[in-house]
């Protein structure tokens, strides 16, 4: 079974080497990974490019951000599932994509979710928050629960079924997608019990208060369009379940 992990990179120089070499130094054989940057000002591109025996496709062209360029990762992947890894994440150990893959040996399985934990920026092996999942039903995400996303592994098919990321929802695109796949459509979702992405604490909707009201309004919408009862609540539910992830 091939798998496809998909990066999507703009100016992120200062950690991209760690994404890419966290990747590369997975023991799982059929691998195939995409490397998406969107014309970065910085030396992006020339530090993809320093790998570009060892990755499968690797392009540099203007795009309307983070999420227009996973879509185009996706419609290039040709594996049977597809990952996403953030420029400034790294896969946990070398086993990662082995353990998904197992995972996915069960035909009716449609996506595998784990583990993840947030780092310090410039210190990597200090954890500051641990994100721990479990098994999982649509309902849950009537209640706040989600799957961490950088470690949702999907079948490709269900791309085409179901849609890839909407570009009119900011940075709850994602959240918007799991909540299509895993609460509207019912996707078959499987735990996996294990540590899979370390990932450098911040991010786009974090940046400041307004971006952080902005993507309130984001994930209100989302709720809202894939019809979750109680939006708000939701909402503040959402909000509660991440205060356990710093004990």
């Amino acid at each position: 079974m091939k798998i496809s992990i998909i990066t999507v990179v703009y100016n992120a120089e200062q950690f991209l080497r760690d994404c890419i070499q966290s990747v590369l130094a997975q023991d799982y054989a059929d691998l195939e990974y995409i490397l998406i940057d969107g014309n970065s000002t910085d030396a992006s591109f020339e530090i993809a490019k320093a790998y570009q025996n060892e990755i499968s496709v690797l392009i540099s062209e203007p795009d309307k951000g983070m999420y227009d360029a996973l879509n185009k990762g996706i419609g290039m992947a040709t594996g049977e599932v597809i990952g996403i890894l953030n420029a400034d994440d790294m896969l946990a150990d070398s086993g990662v994509i082995t353990a998904v893959a197992k995972m996915f040996q069960e035909p009716s399985v449609e996506a595998v979710y784990g583990d993840l934990n947030y780092v310090a920026p410039h210190e990597v092996a200090k954890v500051q928050r641990k994100w721990r999942s479990a098994p999982s039903s649509p309902k849950d995400l009537a209640l706040g629960w989600m799957p961490a996303h950088p470690t949702l592994y999907i079948r490709t098919e269900l791309f085409k079924a179901y849609g890839p990321y909407r570009l009119n929802y900011g940075s709850a695109a994602d959240y918007e997608l799991m909540l299509r796949y895993c609460y509207t459509h019912e996707m078959n979702t499987r735990y996996l019990p294990l540590l899979m992405v370390n990932m450098r604490n911040g991010g786009m909707s974090n940046q400041s208060t307004a971006h952080r009201y902005r993507a309130l309004l984001s994930d209100y919408s989302a709720l809202k369009h894939n019809k979750i009862p109680f939006p708000l609540l939701v909402l503040a539910l959402k909000k509660m379940r991440k205060v356990k992830q710093f004990f």
